[in-house]
């Protein structure tokens, strides 16, 4: 019986993740969490005043979201977060051993169109240059797919869900001393 992953969908701003990222769990069956909702307040202040935020500002979110993950292993879910450099994705994999990435990548004016018709996100489409500089994508060692975001959001799920079917099953690591 294949075990379900959980699945995080990063990239950077305006890629979709938070559209992506539901549809992705309805198609899959399990539970979503918007990553955004893990942020405290001092980080959602920060980026609305066009502050990119630091890797200080990031270790709880990503904590926090790592420990929804954990609890997750073995059940499935999906949640989204921008998991921008490795050392998140380290971090994210320190609190859910068996988490995989789906990376939606894309042409940088396609995202940016995108960005400046979306309405009440506090995240703004001046920090898309910040996102890009930091963005590391997965490496051949990390268990994850790239997903291209042109087209629909249903093509994109669609092109996600047959990705994640070539990764292999998901052995839901839950070891509780793994290094964090």
């Amino acid at each position: 019986m294949r075990t379900p992953h959980v699945v995080v969908v990063m990239g950077v701003a305006g890629t979709g993740k938070t559209t992506i990222g539901p549809l992705l769990a309805a198609r899959l069956g399990v539970p979503y969490a918007e990553g955004d909702d893990f942020h405290p307040q001092a980080n959602i202040d920060k980026m609305s005043a066009g502050i990119p935020l630091d890797d200080q500002d990031r270790w709880p979110w990503l904590d926090a979201i790592g420990h929804w993950a954990h609890g997750r292993a073995g059940l499935g879910g999906v949640v989204s977060s921008s998991a921008l450099k490795r050392s998140y994705r380290d971090r994210l994999r320190a609190e859910a051993p068996g988490v995989v990435f789906v990376h939606l990548t894309g042409d940088r004016k396609l995202i940016e169109d995108r960005m400046s018709h979306r309405q009440g996100h506090f995240m703004p489409a001046k920090l898309l240059d910040s996102q890009f500089a930091t963005l590391q994508p997965l490496e051949p060692d990390e268990a994850g797919v790239a997903v291209d975001v042109s087209g629909s959001p249903e093509e994109i799920t669609e092109r996600a869900v047959r990705a994640l079917a070539t990764l292999p099953d998901n052995d839901t690591d839950t070891d509780t001393d793994a290094p964090r």
